[in-house]
């Protein structure tokens, strides 16, 4: 991951947001961008759930019906867009999955039915350290930042860490160090 990506990822998710904010007050355009940001996502969850590609595909319309009725309740500050997008489309996908398949108890219909992508409250958690993360990263001294962001996101040794900063090898061991000191300071502070 590039130092780059975090921000990238930060404005994909505040255009979602605003596009879905705006869908809620009938806005077509940001109801058509909310559709091209997120339409594979959603469809790969009714496919998986449905497990027909037709199945999918009404499903799925149903969910953007949904959304656009509804996107007037979305409310940010209770989770991400894409999480009540997903929410959504899992709740549609299993309600077509119930009508549409015999009720039975056994260990192999179960097995088939089961889900393992995080639920919303889950993909809402991670967003929250998500995000923790990076406010305690952008609290960093910029040399420990970069330092910790080139080491574990890109994958350099200290050695070579210290050999593109210039430095000895002592002192670039030492920013990493005392940078990952101060972000588990800063994440436990947190509620992380």
């Amino acid at each position: 991951m590039r130092e780059g990506a975090a921000g990238v990822d930060d404005a994909a998710r505040a255009r979602l947001t605003d596009a879905l904010v705006r869908t809620g007050k009938q806005d077509a355009r940001a109801f058509r961008l909310v559709y091209r940001l997120t339409s594979a996502k959603l469809f790969g969850i009714c496919l998986r759930t449905c497990g027909e590609r037709k199945a999918a595909e009404d499903v799925l319309q149903d969910v953007y019906l949904t959304v656009w009725t509804r996107a007037a309740g979305f409310d940010a500050s209770r989770g991400s867009a894409i999480a009540w997008l997903s929410t959504i489309a899992r709740n549609r996908s299993i309600d077509w999955r119930r009508a549409n398949r015999p009720v039975t108890t056994s260990d192999a219909v179960l097995a088939e039915i089961a889900d393992d992508t995080p639920s919303a409250p889950d993909i809402m958690l991670l967003d929250e350290r998500e995000r923790a993360l990076h406010l305690c990263l952008d609290d960093l001294e910029e040399r420990q930042r970069a330092a910790i962001r080139t080491a574990f996101f890109d994958g350099f040794t200290y050695a070579e860490l210290a050999e593109r900063a210039a430095v000895p090898l002592g002192t670039m061991k030492s920013w990493v160090r005392r940078g990952l000191l101060r972000l588990r300071e800063c994440l436990d502070g947190s509620g992380s």
